[in-house]
């Protein structure tokens, strides 16, 4: 049998969020940043993520990262973040699966008992401290981009909801929060699916009321996620649950909008700097967020965090097309991609 395309990919999942890690099969994509191979990518292959999440080799919760080498000589690796529906500039859950498949699998050196690395992803340089030991990469903590607040207390009308009071933050893609205890939930599994649907309905209200760019990448030009805050039900400081499109929840507490979330704390004087923030998910792991210093982004006052969380590998797979599959790009069904 001839195949028309081989990729090797190491999957693993961080606090419970999976993601299949591109290994081998892929040299290099054309484009001279990470955030340009990015969008060449997105603009003209596609197919590619298609493959690689949608079913029958995927499903709608994972994402891919495919590692590539680095455009700029202070990185040591550079990654591509795929998703179901899109390829957002940074992800703390695929950050945190990558660095751990990196380091266990010897692609990277692993240094006990900190690694250092960067890694160069398309939202900029990420800095990687790895605390490792007997070969296991225990737990990634990384500095994020800057992160920053473009509204606070916003409100947005919602169809089914009526009016609805919003903040929303970049932490590597723009969230909007909304406050879950207003709307009668607390973030617990048999919530999941009401989220769901709700987080995508506000999502898509608010992306079409408050027109939004990043000052820095105007490529970067809607809020991608709605993510639900509520009281810490499990010993942390707070709570949440991220909807990831086409609706479903992050199974971890999401660390671009941990990031986010530290950003409008921050804003909002209720969050210093040099202050842990453990912040949990639907299945009550976490990460722990931290903001080390101030900084601008274009107008926008903002912060530099860190995050920190586990991951663990699950799998390694090879990834084939047979010139005969009709479905070499992958199944999207309306019972679970009902808007696309």
């Amino acid at each position: 049998m001839k195949l028309n395309k081989l990729v090797h990919t190491v999957d693993a999942h961080a606090e419970g969020e999976p993601s299949r890690i591109v290994v081998g099969g892929v040299i290099d994509v054309p484009g001279e940043t990470m955030f340009d191979k990015k969008m060449y990518l997105e603009n003209y292959n596609d197919e590619f993520r298609k493959f690689l999440i949608h079913e029958p080799r995927g499903s709608t919760v994972l994402h891919a990262d495919l590692v590539l080498p680095p455009t700029n000589s202070m990185a040591d690796a550079g990654f591509i973040i795929m998703e179901a529906t899109d390829y957002p500039p940074m992800s703390g859950s695929n950050t945190i699966c990558t660095v751990t498949v990196l380091l266990e699998t010897g692609m990277l050196p692993m240094v006990e008992p900190i690694t250092e690395i960067t890694l160069e992803s398309p939202a900029g340089l990420i800095n990687v401290e790895a605390h490792c030991k007997n070969g296991k990469c225990e737990r990634v903590t990384f500095t994020n981009a800057p992160s920053f607040v473009t509204h606070l207390d916003e409100k947005i009308t919602v169809p089914r909801l009526g009016e609805v009071k919003v903040d929303v933050a970049y932490g590597g893609a723009f969230f909007v929060f909304v406050d879950a205890e207003s709307l009668g939930y607390k973030i617990i599994d048999e919530e999941a699916g009401e989220l769901s649907q709700l987080g995508e309905e506000i999502k898509r209200a608010a992306a079409s009321q408050l027109p939004i760019a990043h000052p820095e990448n105007e490529d970067i030009h809607t809020i991608s996620f709605t993510t639900f805050t509520a009281p810490p039900l499990v010993g942390g400081q707070g709570r949440n649950a991220t909807i990831v499109s086409p609706g479903r929840v992050d199974r971890s507490a999401c660390g671009t909008a941990t990031s986010a979330r530290l950003a409008i704390l921050h804003a909002k004087n209720e969050l210093g700097i040099e202050h842990e923030y453990v912040h949990e998910s639907i299945l009550n792991t976490n990460f722990v967020g931290e903001i080390l210093e101030e900084t601008e982004v274009g107008p926008y006052p903002g912060v530099i965090t860190s995050i920190s969380g586990r991951a663990w590998i699950t799998g390694t797979h090879q990834l084939s097309v047979d010139p005969s599959d009709p479905f070499t790009t992958g199944i999207t069904l309306p019972d679970l991609w009902e808007r696309f």
